[in-house]
């Protein structure tokens, strides 16, 4: 507690009463002071009286820092809300992950039901990618009028909107409308959903990592059902799954956060910081003017860019270039969350390996070990390396093991740029800096697909693999220049 502005001082003290340093230390470090101060002309301080600090004061001081520093013990109540309203995000994150998951088995199905090519069939990531933008951009101004809880159901009923359109087959233009509706919801939810785990404070790491593990689940279950649907006549009826998922969670998040504001739903479950008064604050000013969360939103960019890319893209590379059958859809099962032993019908690879879901979980140990910050250019390499493979290996089975294990390698990334970002970035600025880098990250997941299926259109589906190798390298240096310790003044 400083009893002065920031200017330089001189305290004046009897020698014979107390050391220049021991007034100082009592003064300023003592919860309670120890000393009168009068200010004078020219901020010069006298000590008018000094009496020294008892070892019993001293010993009671000492107790009572330390039971501010450490965190208040939560009641069963309090940790059993928290697990409820951990497990209500996570069903969004899963009903996430299932809609990036479905986009794979999909689009050869949309392409020629709609009689379009590899660029008109991107339109759907182009006005996703206009979608998440405008929800990212619009969180950041909502999460201050409106609060957590109603941005959140705000969002998840843009979702059901769009999953009501898409189930009824309409004409192209309003199918890909649909998607920039979705896009809105999803991204006014990834937002509020990762900053509010980015404030619990015990197990945060662990808790981070299950929230993403959870998309790797939905991404799992959601190729399994694409691919089905996408050789039925109906083929539109998957999406009355997907508007199923997203009314129950609508419902959930209603009933878990009942539409109040973060540092309310944070006070159920124990957490109480006055660094929360301002955290739905849109500090829209301070978040543009950082460069590090422009640095770490751009690497999210191309990183979840990458990974929906080969989510989303591989089921049309291993048609067309290594010559898969319709049930290659279950490919995409194996990039996001693992790989089973693979059976050829009609080269049907589906594979149950650790993807996605469960490399954010597995490797866990394997961060703590090296270092988050330096294991992330060992997963790069070795997902580099991969791709390499399935660019010039022509193997069936061994571009889908490759292509599950680089899910293995990418899922942890993802949590640890979150976790990176509470360490470095003020915590009264965290919650709205995570909002805006995982709403920029959300529309990479539709600009980085949009732009190889540009390519693709021009130069052929074999240049899937170059491109993102490219973009695998530009998330190396990005996350280079990110900022190695932490900057919180707190």
């Amino acid at each position: 507690m400083s009893l002065l502005p920031a200017t330089t001082v001189s305290i004046l003290a009897p020698d014979d009463a107390y050391p220049a340093s021991a007034v100082s230390s009592t003064c300023y470090a003592s919860p309670r002071p120890r000393c009168k101060l009068e200010l004078t002309e020219g901020s010069v301080v006298d000590v008018i009286e000094v009496s020294p600090v008892t070892p019993e004061e001293k010993q009671n001081d000492d107790a009572e820092g330390l039971a501010r520093s450490q965190p208040q013990l939560k009641t069963k109540t309090q940790k059993t809300r928290e697990q409820i309203q951990l497990a209500a995000l996570c069903w969004f994150v899963y009903l996430e992950g299932w809609n990036d998951g479905s986009n794979g088995p999909l689009l050869p199905r949309i392409q020629k039901v709609y009689g379009v090519g590899y660029a008109v069939v991107s339109l759907i990531f182009v006005f996703a990618c206009v979608g998440f933008v405008t929800g990212a951009v619009s969180n950041v101004i909502l999460a201050e009028k409106l609060g957590f809880g109603k941005v959140m159901v705000l969002g998840s009923l843009f979702q059901v909107v769009a999953y009501c359109i898409e189930s009824s087959a309409p004409p192209y233009p309003a199918f890909i409308f649909a998607y920039f509706i979705n896009g809105i919801g999803l991204a006014l939810q990834n937002a509020n959903a990762v900053g509010y785990v980015a404030s619990l404070k015990e197990n945060a790491e662990l808790k981070m990592g299950l929230l993403m593990a959870t998309y790797g689940a939905g991404a799992l279950s959601s190729p399994l059902v694409a691919t089905q649907f996408a050789q039925l006549p109906r083929w539109n009826f998957h999406y009355l799954t997907s508007l199923g998922i997203a009314i129950t969670n609508t419902i959930a998040l209603i009933i878990v956060f009942r539409l109040k504001r973060q540092g309310e739903c944070l006070a159920e479950i124990g957490i109480v910081d006055a660094d929360h008064s301002s955290s739905e604050h849109s500090h829209l000013r301070q978040i543009f003017a950082n460069k590090d969360v422009h640095l770490l939103a751009a690497f999210i960019l191309f990183y979840v860019g990458a990974e929906v890319s080969l989510g989303g893209w591989i089921v049309t590379y291993i048609i067309d270039a290594r010559g898969g059958g319709p049930s290659s859809g279950y490919i995409t099962t194996g990039f996001f969350s693992g790989m089973r032993q693979p059976s050829l019908i009609d080269v049907d690879l589906s594979l149950d390996y650790a993807g996605l879901m469960v490399g954010r979980l597995a490797l866990l140990w394997v961060n703590e070990k090296i270092g988050e910050r330096l294991v992330m250019f060992f997963y790069a390499g070795l997902a580099i390396g991969l791709e390499l493979i399935v660019w010039l290996v022509p193997s069936l089975v061994g571009d889908a093991v490759a292509v599950s294990i680089i899910g293995v390698l990418l899922g942890p990334m993802y949590p640890i740029a979150m976790n990176h970002a509470g360490r470095v970035f003020p915590r009264w600025l965290l919650t709205g800096a995570i909002g805006w880098i995982a709403g920029v990250g959300q529309a990479g997941s539709a600009l980085v697909p949009f732009m190889a299926g540009v390519i693709a259109q021009k130069f052929g589906i074999n240049t899937l693999q170059p491109v993102l190798i490219g973009i695998l390298g530009l998330m190396t240096v990005l996350w280079a220049l990110v900022p190695h310790s932490s900057r919180r003044p707190d």
